[in-house]
């Protein structure tokens, strides 16, 4: 088995922005296991809030290449810690066991083991960056014909007016808001009743993974959702009572091989199932929709927002 390891950019059509700051492009590492005439490939996406930058995930990636030519297998990837170099190693196993057997990963025994389905079409919602009250009224008119809008919020004191500003935007779309850890519950609290007038259906991540305890002792008439608190299987419990539904990511849960299994144990624990990801090329958000089949909400709109893409794109 051979291994490597390459950083990928991407353009995005224009600045993508959080309550956490602003990129104009994508920064991928890819990982490909070769076996002969074989490539299995996987893309992750390194994220600097989980203290990953895309030096630490190629080095995590390549400190497993003796471990491959000993014979590491999918299974026994799963004792490296969770995290976007997993995923890519994960992602390209599914990928070279899939193309070994001659078929699609979602036709290979292990991948129906889990509970994994055929893909089918997903509506995803699509992303507004943050800007001024009047910037995201423009933006939200732009895209009003589609369905549902994600939000990003928690800047500040004008998030109220930026919903209002998105709302008379785009009249008819769902709303989601993503504050990214922007707001306090005190500051959910507030919202709710703006929230509710304007038929928000759904608020992801709130409050810094640190505050979640206060989520547990107020009303959620406006559901939550877990994203930066959520990772695998191992964090659920402590989710009971302060969210409803949770964010699944690949690189958060270390691969399609959790994702899986987070989805089934989430379920099994009565929450609702948001996909999402990171800011990726195609490669990366392909798999993503192996899990999305059935979900509350899918989040995989990076293919909309990027400059340029895999050929050929999602």
């Amino acid at each position: 088995m051979h291994l490597e390891v390459e950083t990928k950019r991407f353009p995005l059509r224009e600045a993508f922005t959080i309550s956490r700051g602003s990129r104009t492009e994508v920064t991928v590492v890819e990982a490909r296991l070769i076996d002969g005439d074989v490539m299995g490939r996987g893309e992750c996406v390194p994220y600097k809030r989980y203290g990953e930058s895309p030096e630490s995930v190629t080095a995590q990636i390549e400190a497993q290449a003796d471990a491959l030519v000993e014979g590491l297998d999918r299974e026994g990837l799963q004792t490296m810690a969770a995290g976007a170099a997993r995923n890519a190693l994960d992602l390209a196993f599914w990928d070279l066991e899939a193309k070994r057997a001659g078929c699609r990963v979602w036709d290979l025994p292990a991948y129906a083991a889990l509970g994994g389905q055929a893909p089918e079409p997903v509506v995803s919602v699509y992303t507004l960056s943050i800007d001024t009250p009047a910037a995201m009224e423009t933006a939200a008119a732009k895209q009003a014909m589609r369905p549902v809008l994600k939000v990003k919020l928690g800047a500040g004191p004008e998030d109220m007016d930026r919903i209002r500003a998105v709302r008379a935007g785009a009249p008819a779309a769902r709303l989601v808001i993503d504050a990214n850890e922007g707001w306090s519950p005190a500051d959910y609290e507030a919202a709710v009743p703006v929230l509710q007038e304007l038929g928000v259906v759904l608020i992801e991540q709130p409050v810094p993974e640190s505050e979640d305890a206060g989520l547990a002792g107020i009303a959620h008439p406006v559901p939550l959702c877990a994203d930066e608190s959520c990772h695998t299987r191992e964090g659920l419990a402590a989710l009971k009572g302060r969210y409803e539904v949770i964010n699944i990511k690949l690189d958060k849960t270390g691969g399609l091989t959790e994702a899986l299994r987070l989805r089934a144990a989430a379920e099994a624990m009565g929450f609702g199932i948001m996909v999402g990801c990171m800011m990726s090329s195609s490669l990366g958000v392909a798999p993503a929709v192996l899990v999305a089949g059935g979900v509350q909400l899918a989040d995989l709109d990076p293919p909309m927002l990027l400059g340029a893409d895999r050929a050929p794109p999602l």
